[in-house]
This record gives C-alpha cells, structure tokens and sequence, in this order.
C-alpha cells in the first residue's frame, strides 16, 4: 500500500477571476479521497489552507493581489516541508498553477539532489508584468521561477532561492504555442527549453512524457498538471477554454500520468487551474478527473 498526504490550496487571487478556490472542496465532493483509498492507497489528510477568493488589484494591476498571492505561498512551502519527511507522496490540489513555486521550493528544502519539475500545462508562464496586461500571476508563474527579465522582485524573493529554478529543470508538454506570447516563444528558444507541444502530445502521450522525465535531473521530483492542457470539449474543467477540440483527451493525459507517476523521483503530484463551475453542463467530468489522479497514483505505488 503506498502512502498520500493530501493538501488543499483554495486560493485564486493569482487567478484571472474567483472560481479556482472551489477545486480542492470539489474534488473532495467528488470522491477524490475515497478514490485513492480504493486504489490501494494509504491516505493522510492535511486538510486546505485557508480559503483566498480573487479580487481586482487596483493598486498593482499588471501583478495583481502579488503581496497575497506570496504569503499564500509561503504558507503552503512551509505546510509541505513537513509531509515530505515521510516516505510517501504528497497530492496538492490548487488553485492555480503559482502552486508550482511552492512545491519546487519545498523540494529544494530537502537539501539532497537538484529537483526536476514535468510541467502539464497548455501555457509556458513565462510571461511578465511587462509583457502582458493581463496581470494575473497565473500566467506568469514559471517566469518568475527562472527570475527572467521584468519580474517582481517579491515572488522571485519570496523563498530565499534567486533563481528557484533554472531552465534544465523543468520540462513541458502540452503547449499550445497558438497562445503564447512573443516574449514566451522567445525566451523558450533562448534558454533552450525543453517542449513538446500540444499536438504532440495529443499524437503520442507517452512518448512525450518519456522525453520530459528523460531531460530532468536525477533529484525529487514533482508533476504538475494544469488541467487547461486538455481538450476542453472532452473535460470541460479548465478555467482556460481555449482548448475545444485541440489537445489530449482525459484518457490520453491519464495514461501520460500513469507513466510519469511511476518514476521514482516523484514525490509530489500538484493540480492546478480547475474551475468546477466549467463542468456544470458535464457533471461527470470532475468525477472522471479523479479516476485518473487515483489511477495515477496507484501507478506511483506500485512502482
């Protein structure tokens, strides 16, 4: 039987809009604990922090609610540190993809080999204050991980780690460069990121997947899902719908997860960008979605 801790991280105030903090209680309505437990997992409960709702930022428009967002952060850093002392995995379900951040510094704190990150996400998040006007961190994520150009220095700080990642660390598959900006493409191309795109993806899941854990150093590892990497027709979940009809299905990403999942590097698994007011047309979606997080997990016990 292989071991879970299990957190919650409600929080959207580096969202686009509030609806990303319904995602950890929605999962656990949907059936998320019992799942794993039936999937031969031994499940401990770390129960949510607290609940953080979007709101706009006036003051600080193109790096919205960033003070909150960081003390969020760090709070989830410092709940996570615990949990990795055991011999298990643990399951973050946010929230939004700034979760990433948390989880990598936490894997850092272990203080053995570097730490990779395989990056499930329809986006890069490379982008910058200043290279969108958009403002929400969301988007922005992973840039600030690499410290580029343009950040805000009180996210890059925020856990003692200046870079928290550098570029052979982190490995995505599932973009869509249709939707990146600029800016992204070449920052992609400067530091030579490792990508596989989303057609890719969709034609060969495993393949891909194979490619991203092969670049990664040999250190903990961590998966992150960004659900808006699928096709949203299919899983209508993702805040994000600009993924209709492209992308893998919810059977594809499962059996890319299946694999990832059985690396022994893993030890933490990270959900983010689910908005449950997406699948009020399609109630089955979200319950679906936890059949592969259990599946994949069970996969991850048993290797």
């Amino acid at each position: 039987m292989g071991n879970v801790s299990l957190i919650g991280f409600p929080d959207s105030l580096g969202s686009y809009a509030a609806g990303q903090e319904q995602a950890p209680a929605a999962l656990r309505a949907a059936g998320l604990v019992e799942a794993l437990v039936s999937a031969g997992m031994e499940v401990h409960d770390a129960g949510d922090l607290p609940i953080r709702t979007w709101k706009p930022d006036h003051r600080r428009p193109y790096a919205q609610n960033v003070e909150q967002v960081v003390t969020g952060l760090q709070e989830l850093r410092h709940r996570l540190g615990p949990l990795l002392q055991t011999d298990g995995l643990v399951l973050v379900v946010g929230g939004n993809c700034t979760i990433a951040l948390a989880v990598m510094a936490a894997l850092r704190d272990l203080g053995s080999a570097a730490p990779g990150l395989l990056y499930f996400d329809r986006n890069y998040d490379l982008n910058t204050p200043g290279t969108t006007t958009d403002g929400a961190l969301d988007w922005m994520g992973l840039a600030h991980g690499l410290a580029l150009p343009g950040c805000v220095d009180e996210l890059v700080d925020a856990f003692g780690y200046s870079p928290l990642l550098r570029p052979d660390e982190v490995a995505w598959v599932g973009v869509d460069p249709v939707f990146a900006t600029e800016w992204e493409r070449q920052q992609a191309a400067t530091l030579q990121l490792h990508v596989r795109s989303s057609e890719q993806f969709a034609a060969d899941p495993s393949g891909t997947t194979a490619s991203g854990l092969g670049v990664l150093p040999p250190g903990p590892l961590a998966i992150h899902v960004d659900v808006d990497v699928l096709n949203f027709t299919d899983a209508p979940l993702a805040e994000n719908t600009d993924g209709r009809n492209t992308g893998p299905t919810l059977d594809q990403l499962g059996a890319a997860l299946r694999l990832a999942a059985a690396d022994p590097r893993l030890r933490v698994f990270s959900i983010g960008e689910l908005n449950p007011t997406r699948a009020a047309g399609d109630p089955d979606a979200i319950a679906r979605f936890v059949s592969v997080i259990s599946a994949a997990l069970a996969a991850a016990a048993r290797s």
